[in-house]
């Protein structure tokens, strides 16, 4: 196990390095001159021929990406070119609430999800089963944005039961948790669902029914553990999509975190704080699903990660 992350964490090295050069390269193609936008539209071409040299916008792009790396291997994450703040503040300041969200988004996820994922393959085809997986259907299906303005026209603006935007206490984290959440719920209840109906039409369960265990002990005790090997895999996938990819959920609801900082500084051409946005975004979905993989250990000892596996 302890060579099995090892070597998973080396690996996230040529892994880190790609999405680097790819987001060093894909920003650098959009059009207009980004000493220019960083200077101001009303600069004298003097400014900005300094804002072009002190951002070392003036060189070959291979040269500014080897400042970038070495920049990277010495800690340093760049200077915001709007706020001129260090990035790794900026980073401080959003992630963790950009985490929140993600986790709190998951623990919703999981308990609708798994919940009605296990009760729908033990009622199958009933009408529990049948609504609740019309509702994951269409939990998959809603764009997240149209979701988004639904729960604030309901709860925010005809109930007045939840503010609307912006941070502060608990009810603030509600609707945009929730918004996130129900996608992700969705998703998790058919697969668990379906890797429920596997296992139980296994011959183990037939097995432990023949014995005269109570249903419940067959279900919750033989077969979900079994069950959720593929359950853990997409709450994985999951969680790292929430992490990145809230960012229409952060715009709706005013949110500040690490979505809305990364679609801003691509509009503002702030290169310093989309590179690192994307690479410790990049990072974290590795992490997670190194996590995954340990977890999987956990749940079948059969799994071994010796070799090539």
């Amino acid at each position: 196990m302890y060579r099995y992350v090892i070597r998973r964490l080396l690996l996230t090295i040529p892994v880190l390095v790609g999405v680097s050069l790819l987001v060093f390269f894909m920003i650098r193609l959009l059009p207009g001159d980004p000493a220019r936008a960083l200077a101001g539209m009303q600069a004298s071409p003097e400014f900005i021929e300094q804002t072009r040299a002190r951002y070392y916008l003036d060189e070959p792009l291979p040269v500014q990406y080897g400042i970038f790396v070495r920049d990277i291997l010495r800690g340093d994450l760049g200077q915001s070119t709007f706020s001129r703040r260090p990035v790794a503040l900026e980073l401080r300041i959003r992630f963790p609430r950009t985490l929140q969200l993600a986790v709190t988004a998951l623990a919703i996820a999981t308990v609708v999800g798994v919940s009605a994922g296990v009760v729908s393959a033990t009622k199958r085809y009933s009408l529990f089963d049948n609504i609740s997986m019309l509702l994951a259907l269409i939990g998959v299906a809603a764009p997240v944005f149209w979701l988004a303005l639904m729960l604030q026209l309901l709860f925010a603006v005809n109930l007045g039961w939840l503010p609307s935007s912006g941070i502060g206490t608990w009810r603030h984290m509600v609707l945009p948790s929730v918004t996130l959440g129900m996608a992700s719920a969705g998703l998790i209840a058919r697969i668990t669902r379906s890797s429920m109906l596997d296992v139980l039409r296994q011959d183990y369960i037939m097995t432990a029914r023949a014995k005269g265990l109570v249903e419940q002990i067959v279900v919750y005790k033989h077969a979900f553990k079994n069950a959720l090997i593929p359950v853990v895999t997409v709450m994985g996938l999951q969680f790292g999509i929430l992490l990145g990819g809230a960012v229409l959920t952060e715009t709706v609801f005013a949110w500040p975190g690490v979505g809305r900082l990364l679609v801003d500084s691509i509009l503002r051409r702030d290169y310093p704080v989309v590179q690192a946005t994307v690479l410790v975004l990049a990072l974290s979905f590795v992490l997670i699903n190194l996590i995954v993989d340990i977890i999987y250990a956990y749940l079948d000892p059969r799994i071994t990660y010796d070799g090539a596996s």
